[in-house]
This record gives C-alpha cells, sequence and structure tokens, in this order.
C-alpha cells in the first residue's frame, strides 16, 4: 500500500466515526502528516506556476503581483503594511446569492447593526461619535466598509465616508456593483472614497456591473475587481476581457477561494487542501490566479493582477496582530470549522499527484 492509499484509507476511517468520537494525539499526529503532504505537493505546483511568471513581484514576500506598483491597491498595502483591515460594519442584507458566500445559506439570518448605528471594531457607534474616536484613538492607515452589499443602503454612508475622508484615512469599499449608478458612485467620490473594489464574480460579469466600473473611474481615484478565483469567473473574465480592459480598472484581487462550513458542501466533489492547518481551499482557485497573473505578464496587460492568496491572508493576521501589539508570532489565522470536514478531502486523496510526502 502506497503512503497516499494508506492516507485515503484512514480518512475514510476517519469520515465515518461517529460525530461523538473525538481523535486521540495519534490520530491527530497521522491527520496532521496528511494535511502536510497534501498542502507540500499543492505547494510544489503553486511554486512551479509562479516560476513561469514573468517580471512577478513581491511586497516585502507578504503577497504577489504583475503589473504597474503605481496601480497596485492602496487598501491592500495598508492592510498588509500598515495598521491592518479595520472593518466598517452596516447593512446586514445582500441582494445577491453567491455559493462562494461565506455567508451563503444564512444571510436571512444575519444580525441588523441597529438604526443610525455603525460597527467599528466591535463597537457601535452613532456616525456623531466618529470625531470623539478620532481624537482618543489612533487613526488606522486604512478602513474598509464591508457586511455585506453597502449599495442596498449607501445614501447611509457618504456622511461617515467624509469624516475619515477630512481625517485623511484611507478607505475602500466592497459591492457587487448591482445597485451602482452615476448618482450614488458620484456621491461616493465626492464623500472622498478612495478606492472601490467590485466583486464582479457575483453576477457572473454582469455588463451593467461592468459599465458601472466605468463610471466609477470617473469619480473615485482606485477603481478594481475582487473577486474570489472559480473556473466560472475564470472563463467569463475572458469573455468580457475587452469590455473590461475598457473600464480602465487599475487591478483585479484574485481571492483565494476559501471554504467554511456555510458554503463548504457547494463545491463537493473537489480537491481541497488546508494551508498551514487554517484556511480550506479548492486547488484550482490559486492555480487560475497564477495562471491569469502569467497571462497578464506575457500581454503587458495595464492593470496590476494581485495574488491574494491564503499566504497572502496568513502574513495579513501577522501583520495586524503585531500592529496590536501582540506577542512574538501570534495570530487570528485558524481553521474555521469546528470539526474537520474529513469527507472533503477524499477526493484529493484519491488523486497520485496531490500527495507528496515531507
Amino acid at each position: 500500500m502506497t503512503p497516499r492509499d494508506r492516507a485515503l484509507k484512514w480518512f475514510q476511517f476517519f469520515a465515518n466515526l461517529p460525530e461523538e468520537e473525538e481523535l486521540m494525539n495519534e490520530h491527530h499526529e497521522l491527520v496532521y502528516e496528511i494535511f502536510a503532504n497534501i498542502e507540500n505537493a499543492v505547494t510544489k505546483k503553486h511554486s512551479g506556476l509562479m516560476s513561469e511568471i514573468k517580471n512577478l513581484k513581491t511586497l516585502d514576500g507578504r503577497t504577489y503581483f504583475v503589473g504597474p506598483d503605481e496601480k497596485f491597491p492602496k487598501g491592500c498595502k495598508s492592510c498588509l503594511m500598515g495598521t491592518g483591515l479595520s472593518a466598517i460594519r452596516k447593512t446586514n442584507k445582500c441582494n445577491a446569492r453567491c455559493k462562494f458566500c461565506y455567508d451563503y445559506g444564512c444571510l436571512d439570518e444575519i444580525p441588523p447593526i441597529g438604526e443610525k448605528m455603525w460597527e467599528i471594531g466591535g463597537t457601535k457607534f452613532h456616525e456623531d461619535d466618529i470625531e470623539l474616536l478620532l481624537k482618543i484613538q489612533e487613526k488606522p492607515t486604512g478602513i474598509s466598509y464591508v457586511y455585506l452589499e453597502p449599495f442596498c443602503e449607501i445614501e447611509k454612508y457618504y456622511g461617515v465616508v467624509n469624516k475619515f475622508a477630512k481625517a485623511g484615512i484611507h478607505q475602500h469599499l466592497y459591492t457587487n456593483g448591482i445597485l451602482a449608478n452615476e448618482e450614488n458612485l458620484k456621491a461616493l467620490g465626492e464623500a472622498g472614497l478612495d478606492e472601490l473594489r467590485f466583486n464582479l464574480g457575483a453576477t457572473d460579469c454582469s455588463d451593467k456591473v461592468i459599465a458601472a466600473m466605468k463610471t466609477a473611474k470617473k469619480y473615485i481615484p482606485q477603481v478594481g475587481i475582487e473577486t474570489p478565483m472559480t473556473p466560472e469567473f475564470y472563463e467569463q473574465f475572458h469573455k468580457k476581457f475587452d469590455i473590461i480592459k475598457e473600464t480602465g480598472i487599475d487591478f483585479i484581487n484574485c481571492a483565494e477561494l476559501h471554504l467554511n462550513s456555510n458554503n463548504v458542501w457547494n463545491y463537493e466533489g473537489e480537491k481541497m487542501y488546508v494551508y498551514r492547518h487554517g484556511y480550506v481551499s479548492p486547488v484550482w482557485s490559486r492555480e487560475l490566479t497564477l495562471k491569469l497573473m502569467k497571462e497578464a505578464s506575457e500581454n503587458d496587460w495595464d492593470f496590476v493582477i494581485h495574488d491574494c492568496s491564503n499566504h497572502t491572508k496568513f502574513a495579513r493576521e501577522l501583520n495586524l496582530k503585531a500592529h496590536e501589539g501582540g506577542w512574538f508570532g501570534a495570530s487570528n489565522y485558524g481553521f474555521e470549522f469546528d470539526e474537520i470536514p474529513f469527507e472533503i478531502f477524499l477526493p484529493i486523496l484519491e488523486d497520485d499527484s496531490y500527495y507528496e510526502e515531507v
């Protein structure tokens, strides 16, 4: 029996254990050995693909990209080099249902922030409290507006954006773009938003959203795409490449799709791996990103393709904890399942090419 066959037999055994039965230490050691062998094979494939990319650039080893340095998203620099990604939450609604969403299947269960309230750093604020916050605490290098689709009530955002703009804090906002139009994009630009990121994969590269990206470039300094890299997006992007290029976007953040208990079963049967005992991802996600980066470098695309991978997320959490004054090695990066879902790793263990002993 080969080591890979042995690993497959063990994971089949673990997958069929009763839920209440806990693994012993020697079993955990075996599981971690198998995870390491899978990750080793995946990493070697990634390294091989990266070696084929001309003019591959790095941000101090924290992430990788190709394209013009000046178009690398400043929000990502804040996230990876500055005081981290300070999330501001307002809207608990979304007008899309994406199978890659971390909240897939439970969007209607997400609690509201509260009327006239904003959640910043886990604390609830009125808009009028922001001046007090800025006087008391050190300003972050950047903030982001998330959770869930801000354009569902975008008119509430302009005043807050303006307050942080006057404070000189870089701001970026995420949207699926469905509700974006000339009026609200102009208002965001006038309020002082620095960067707008469209999740183009949420609409299967909709022509309407692509048009909104072009409109956004008239009013907002940096406009780009941030989408989990999936085969569907990869295919549609190439079909719509010419009109996407004409929008004048600055970057595409190709997020390595990572999964949790809400969305993982939408990808049942795919080959999965675990990065550093943390994020679980289909192996094709980063492979597609690296292929796109190679294409961009060979054809001199005039916008950045950013490899927002699990490695990048790992570095992000280290950077954030360092700026928070955490102890050496502290990080919030970790496994996002309560229990190991052994059955999702069976497909990759059935493939000899994704198993290599460390």
